[in-house]
């Protein structure tokens, strides 16, 4: 029986996001508790993977002042995206040794969960064959980027669901500068509510991860011993 941690987070600071998903790779590397899954929103935030061309990074300083953006060079593969309100990131960090030792075939698992939620919205949304992520037609919906260690992820996507798309405009996203960004908001022409989104990504990954059973973390009360899987 394979098991599931789901974690709901609202807003939260991407260095504090980026610490959590470092230990719970480290205890999930040990065997101390199961799979788990957040999905979150960050503050405006730029992020450079380990390969990113800090070119791609075009704000000026008043730019990233005025609009209060934080700048991270992090430790995922990929350029540069940008994170903030409005945009679901998801952080899976679950041991691949468990479901399929095949980095290839997880990237393209994260993106059939959001293809699969692009569908639940009536929007036909597929791959790209010379980038990841998924894509519109030629405008790109969400970003994909993660890291594997020993086998256990993390990172993951960024999907944009009411983001504030002109704060792309800082950046080369992705490298990319040929393709536009969108967002659900902008594709169906109005808002939608991010916790409905969020319960779409949750059932859609734990039917292409094949989960049995999902256990529900609060982060208000976030501990380690609270996902042990000895509990489940």
């Amino acid at each position: 029986m394979r098991n599931l941690n789901y974690c709901n987070i609202n807003l939260i600071d991407y260095k504090e996001a980026w610490d959590l998903q470092k230990d719970v790779l480290e205890a999930r590397s040990n065997n101390l508790i199961d799979d788990t899954f957040f999905l979150l929103e960050h503050y405006n935030t730029y992020t450079l993977g380990r390969v990113a061309d800090k070119k791609h990074l075009i704000s000026s300083d008043s730019f990233l002042k005025l609009n209060k953006i934080s700048v991270y060079e992090i430790d995922r593969g990929g350029d540069i995206t940008y994170h903030g309100p409005g945009q679901i990131v998801g952080y899976p960090v679950i041991n691949l040794s468990d479901w399929q030792k095949d980095t290839h075939k997880y990237l393209r698992a994260l993106e059939e969960v959001i293809i699969k939620t692009c569908d639940y919205y009536g929007i036909i949304a597929g791959r790209n064959n010379q980038y990841t992520g998924v894509w519109i037609e030629n405008r790109k919906i969400a970003a994909i980027g993660i890291k594997v260690k020993k086998w256990v992820t993390m990172h993951g996507f960024a999907f944009n669901v009411n983001t504030n798309l002109s704060l792309f405009k800082g950046i080369i996203p992705c490298g990319i500068d040929d393709k536009e960004v969108t967002s659900l908001n902008k594709e169906l022409g109005k808002k939608i509510e991010i916790k409905e989104v969020k319960e779409i990504l949750l059932r859609n990954f734990k039917e292409v991860f094949d989960y049995n059973k999902i256990k529900h973390i609060n982060y208000d009360k976030f501990s380690l011993s609270a996902m042990n899987n000895t509990n489940n």
